[in-house]
């Protein structure tokens, strides 16, 4: 391609997702948005504080284990917890997947008994993103060929925040592809992206590109999981819904602590996105601290199960 060919290729390729964000509303800002998440977790949150939200709330876990002392064996027992919650509580939904780093997919596959729990594994050069779009490819195929029915990865941050939308979208556009039927979350990292503006266009632009599901962060930066980014990310999934008429799920992750952490997040969903959003197929939390204590909380008595 000659230069003057290669601008105005360029050029036409920045236009088409300028022009994409163009079609949605600005978001609100960051005091308009606290003012409606305070509005909404004061006057909702105590209603759905009950055994069968947090039931929900323990099946749309990914439990997860991102370590760097991970080994086969470890990854193995963790994975044996989630078949042996099934014979401990038969009368309580499972989590909804283990997530693990990609090499693991195999053993993970190899040693998961109970139906109806996934596989999910990072992937695309976790958590920095930092690192050649091929080698990201061939990560996602591995992980899919091993066993992976999920696969998260991370927006490359770089490009986002200096505006380089076209090699953003079209990176997500290709892992997307290497995922096959797979589901593909895309992790937004909000807590660098610094402003509402940037949270709303960030999940624009990922659900554009095929996101499954768009998700807060991978919980390896100090800004994990935040309500006002929640709330963004759950305004613009409606409005995306709304003009194009597919359900894209929202996902939750780092620095959730709590039931009580837990408990917004679902409101949150519940209010913004409705009924319709509130099962695992739509809405995931990446936690496994909150696993026990949402175990706690059900049956009455201190558990620590995984």
């Amino acid at each position: 391609m000659r230069p003057h060919q290669q601008e105005s290729h360029e050029h036409h390729m920045v236009d088409k997702y300028t022009d994409v964000l163009t079609r949605y509303s600005a978001a609100p800002s960051m005091e308009e948005t606290q003012a409606a998440i305070e509005k909404i977790l004061t006057e909702k949150m105590p209603l759905y504080n009950t055994p069968e939200v947090k039931k929900l709330l323990f099946h749309c876990i990914d439990l997860t284990t991102l370590k760097c002392t991970d080994s086969e064996r470890s990854v193995m027992q963790f994975t044996q917890r989630v078949n042996n919650f099934a014979e401990a509580y038969p009368s309580l939904p499972n989590v909804a997947a283990i997530c693990v780093y990609p090499n693991m997919a195999e053993i993970v596959h190899s040693t998961l008994e109970v139906e109806n729990v996934n596989i999910a594994c990072v992937s695309g050069g976790f958590p920095s993103s930092q690192t050649f779009t091929e080698v990201k490819v061939a990560e996602t195929s591995m992980a899919v060929h091993l066993g992976a029915d999920e696969i998260d990865i991370v927006i490359h941050v770089g490009n986002f925040l200096e505006g380089n939308y076209p090699e953003l979208c079209e990176e997500i556009q290709e892992l997307k592809e290497a995922c096959g039927d797979k589901h593909l979350k895309v992790i937004l990292e909000t807590g660098v992206l610094g402003t509402t503006e940037n949270i709303k266009k960030a999940s624009i632009l990922a659900m554009y590109s095929g996101a499954d599901f768009i998700k807060t962060s991978t919980g390896k930066e100090a800004i994990g999981a935040t309500p006002e980014a929640a709330y963004i990310m759950c305004q613009a999934i409606k409005e995306y819904h709304a003009q194009t008429g597919r359900k894209v799920g929202f996902k939750p992750a780092g620095g959730i602590n709590s039931a009580t952490d837990a408990l917004k997040y679902y409101t949150i969903v519940k209010e913004v996105l409705g009924e319709e959003w509130l099962n695992n197929e739509l809405f995931r939390l990446g936690t496994s601290r909150v696993a026990n204590l949402l175990l706690s909380d059900i049956v009455g008595e201190d558990v620590k199960f995984f």
